[in-house]
């Protein structure tokens, strides 16, 4: 959600450079975008940040992020320039000196429109629209032949990333097994179990039946998020609730459906995946069950039923040109030409 304000400020000032605080997990991904020339890891950063600025010759901080520790840092190292949310943190107030002032609450905004914010400093204070943000997106995702090896046996390769790592309302695992039941029906679509380590053994305990199918593959814990990446731009589509692969997926442009509830701020309306290709699924009402923030899943995300899911599936199937025919299809063609 941060990186399009990065391709936006080369847009304007080609000659910046950009470089991106993140953390380690996230390292690699942040080292395929075109936009930003360097990658700077947290963890390595917190160890000696004075020793880093001694040498970076920084002039800008954007605290996209809310952080004291990095905002006192920045103080403390005299950058020219530090930029954070002045309404939303007291201490922004105190160590920043390039302040704007917005709050999220109940705003119609998309989570990535609020981070333009932080350029008005810069003299950009146009909020860009959501098609104009899903252009900035800018990957350079290499190919992995073991991986195309993995996918050449099947015309149609679908991820499912089941869990969301608590950061987002999940659909149920009985839904995604279902799903994956109904499209067994097609030969050649292939289903591809995607998560940590740790989920794939929750997937072990709960999702056993899911794991079981033989059109599933489980890869949980198989891939670092750079192998990922990879993985997932050289599928046929993804399909997650709200969750970081959900993200990725859609800004490299894959085929993507998010699944969420319609209660603020969980929304689509703030956190849909932003693509050319990405969609979201989500019940126009909210449930009792949404008022707990907290909840792994609710009424709502029940509700998504897995035939609208695997009609959005079928649908890409059908435009990637690349299908064979269920044995329902068959006979429907067979009965046809008698």
């Amino acid at each position: 959600m941060t990186l399009p304000i990065a391709a936006y400020l080369k847009q304007h000032f080609p000659a910046l450079k950009i470089s991106f605080l993140c953390r380690a997990y996230a390292a690699p991904v942040i080292r395929h975008c075109r936009s930003v020339d360097e990658v700077v890891e947290l963890e390595t950063f917190l160890d000696n940040p004075a020793a880093y600025f001694a040498h970076a010759k920084v002039d800008t901080i954007i605290l996209a992020q809310p952080n004291k520790r990095l905002a006192v840092i920045a103080f403390k190292a005299r950058i020219l320039n530090r930029i954070g949310n002045a309404r939303h943190k007291l201490y922004q107030m105190l160590y920043c000196n390039r302040r704007v002032r917005f709050k999220k609450g109940n705003s119609e905004l998309h989570e990535a429109q609020f981070n333009f914010e932080f350029l008005r400093p810069f003299g950009l204070t146009t909020i860009p629209e959501l098609s104009e943000i899903i252009t900035l997106y800018d990957f350079d995702i290499p190919e992995v032949p073991a991986i195309a090896r993995m996918f050449a046996p099947h015309p149609f390769n679908l991820i499912l990333h089941t869990k969301s790592n608590g950061h987002g309302r999940e659909w149920p695992i009985k839904h995604y097994t279902t799903l994956a039941r109904q499209l067994g029906r097609y030969p050649d679509i292939r289903i591809w179990l995607t998560g940590s380590a740790a989920e794939g053994e929750w997937l072990a305990a709960y999702g056993a039946e899911l794991l079981q199918l033989p059109n599933v593959s489980n890869v949980c814990g198989k891939f670092t998020l750079d192998q990922l990446s990879s993985f997932i731009k050289a599928a046929d589509g993804l399909i997650a609730s709200g969750t970081g692969p959900l993200h990725v997926s859609a800004a490299l442009g894959q085929r993507t459906l998010g699944l969420f509830p319609p209660t603020r701020p969980m929304h689509p309306g703030r956190w849909a995946p932003l693509g050319t290709r990405a969609q979201a699924l989500c019940l126009p009402i909210s449930c009792a069950g949404c008022k707990d923030v907290d909840a792994a899943s609710c009424a709502c995300m029940e509700n998504i039923t897995p035939d609208s899911v695997a009609e959005v599936v079928l649908q890409w199937r059908q435009d990637s040109g690349a299908h064979l025919t269920s044995p329902e299809e068959a006979a429907t063609v067979s009965a046809a030409q008698r």
